[in-house]
């Protein structure tokens, strides 16, 4: 019997549970088990990797503790610019966003890019007016207002630095803040989804690996489907995710030694940083990642089922 799994993560990075209140943990575990039941609910009553994967990846979006959706981080500017993108396994069918601003679900988004047009990535203004399109409803900017990023940004916007979501003036700690998804349904279709707000004080217009298919998102039926987590720039270095899936089919690895390789051997001899979520079409579940915590979890019909912030 095909075996239903959904892994999803919530960002990586510099998690340590001496720099956290119960309060704090509490609400973060809570809101990785919401995304978790929101997405095996689909799966289980036979519904699609790919509607899984959306549906866990809305529910982080709409959660202000995530760098994603509504908690999306400030940019040098004081705006908020979010990048999302989604794969499904079967016909490698993907779609993906950069740079949107006041979309309340850069995912959704991603997949009516997937769905409803002829390409895979829109970027900045078009991907707004495409959205307006197809019908979106603009959020205002207070939607995405959190003190909490607010006044991280105040601490570098007259500076050049900028910082990989939850990072102290000191740049003591780094959360690489993005939120992802994985999925294996009922017919054996594998799916891949992943959202982020990018960094804090970003400039330029700056993309990481998040919209980058092969990159922080991948899905193929003969290997895995991927969501990375981590510093963007080692991970496009990296082709991340791809090579994941290449290590599968070409070294005929499986998805766990495939998922070690990358990100316990390759990414930290160029300073990669972060982790990611991986399944194969069996419904074989993989979390790894080289930093000191991952908000993440995982359930399937095996009998798994987990949320974890810490590395043990």
């Amino acid at each position: 019997m095909q075996k239903i799994s959904l892994a999803i993560h919530g960002g990586a990075g510099t998690i340590l549970k001496e720099d956290m209140t119960a309060e704090m943990e509490q609400a973060y575990l809570l809101g990785l088990e919401a995304a978790l039941e929101g997405g095996y609910s689909v799966l289980e009553s036979g519904g699609s990797a790919t509607d899984a994967v959306k549906a866990a990846v809305v529910i982080l979006e709409d959660n202000i503790l995530f760098n994603a959706g509504r908690g999306a981080v400030f940019t040098k500017d004081g705006t908020h610019e979010m990048d999302a993108a989604i794969m499904e396994g079967k016909y490698l069918s993907a779609g993906a966003v950069a740079g949107v601003k006041n979309i309340k679900n850069p995912i959704v988004l991603a997949v009516a890019v997937m769905s409803k047009s002829d390409h895979v990535l829109l970027s900045g203004k078009g991907a707004n007016d495409f959205a307006q399109q197809q019908g979106f409803t603009l959020e205002p900017d207070a939607y995405f207002f959190s003190a909490f990023r607010h006044n991280q940004w105040l601490q570098m916007k007259d500076g050049d630095a900028y910082a990989l979501d939850h990072s102290s003036a000191e740049m003591k700690e780094k959360k690489f803040g993005t939120v992802g998804a994985v999925a294996c349904d009922s017919n054996g279709n594998i799916a891949a989804a992943t959202s982020t707000g990018g960094m804090t004080n970003k400039n330029y217009g700056r993309i990481g690996d998040t919209p980058l298919i092969g990159i922080g998102t991948y899905a193929n039926n003969k290997t895995c489907a991927i969501s990375c987590t981590g510093h963007g720039e080692p991970f496009i270095k990296a082709v991340a995710a791809y090579d994941v899936s290449c290590l599968m089919e070409y070294k005929e690895l499986d998805l766990n030694e495939a998922m070690n390789e990358v990100v316990n051997n390759k990414l930290p001899k160029i300073e990669g940083e972060g982790g990611m979520i991986g399944v194969d079409a069996m419904g074989n579940l993989a979390l790894q990642f080289n930093s000191a915590g991952m908000y993440r979890g995982a359930k399937s019909s095996d009998g798994t089922s987990f949320v974890c912030i810490y590395k043990n």
